[in-house]
């Protein structure tokens, strides 16, 4: 566990999976988090959930809402005042072959995936105490790009960018922007909100077989990561981070 005690931090998108374990590591190492999420019933039952835990605050805020974008950034600055770490994990996908995307499909994930993401960087940055560091989550399908994600690439791609970019723009502050890149994680909907659990099976087990490590990675393991960029790996700014088991990077044993 990273000590972060007297540390404020920020997660968009932490009520479950992956966001929700770096929730947990940071109030586990005596953090103040602001957590956020957009489903209402999530919000609820994390509210509920972290009742107890000292320096937690919960908000319902979507991020392709600019109101709820500006009051964020409003609950930032009342409660915490400045914020030493920002984690930005956001994202939807939707799986078709590319002649079959629609244009709600598309707009969609660019909404919550892209837009979503750089602007709640955006509004949050200049509450960001020199020092702190920003962390997005991208996929592990800008490594490895996948058939039938093509527009959810593209979407976690832009993210990329935006991160280069800003990591030089916010250097004379003193912050720095990294990503973290998952592989497959093992999550209550493995990415896929709409899929079933056969489907989310299926996914497992190809998964399993697509990663060199033959197995899916852990939240936990994302979260380490996460916090690794975020308050230990001080000299490093601009880099986008693969936790996924080798997928793109190594061959698999018999492959």
């Amino acid at each position: 566990m990273i000590d972060v005690s007297g540390t404020s931090c920020a997660v968009i998108g932490g009520t479950h999976g992956m966001g929700r374990a770096v929730v947990d590591a940071l109030l586990d190492g005596g953090a103040e988090v602001i957590v956020t999420g957009r489903s209402a019933d999530n919000v609820a039952a994390v509210r509920a959930e972290l009742a107890d835990r000292k320096g937690a605050h919960v908000l319902q805020a979507d991020v392709t809402n600019d109101a709820d974008t500006a009051r964020l950034g409003e609950l930032v600055a009342d409660t915490v005042g400045a914020l030493d770490f920002l984690h930005v994990n956001v994202g939807i996908a939707e799986v078709a072959p590319f002649e079959e995307v629609s244009a709600e499909s598309y707009d969609a994930m660019f909404a919550v995936n892209a837009k979503g993401a750089f602007f709640s960087a955006q509004r949050l940055s200049p509450l960001m105490r020199s020092g702190g560091a920003i962390v997005f989550t991208t996929s592990v399908t800008n490594q490895a790009p996948s058939p039938t994600m093509s527009v959810y690439a593209g979407t976690k791609a832009a993210v990329r960018a935006f991160a280069e970019v800003m990591a030089s723009e916010l250097l004379p502050r003193g912050i720095r922007v990294n990503t973290v890149s998952p592989g497959f994680i093992e999550t209550p909907t493995m990415g896929f909100a709409s899929a079933s659990s056969e489907e989310r099976a299926a996914l497992m087990e190809m998964g399993d077989n697509l990663t060199p490590m033959r197995r899916h990675g852990t939240v936990r393991e994302i979260a380490d990561a996460v916090l690794f960029l975020g308050f230990v790996a001080t000299f490093t700014t601009g880099v986008e981070l693969p936790v996924n088991g080798g997928l793109g990077h190594v061959a698999a044993a018999g492959a």
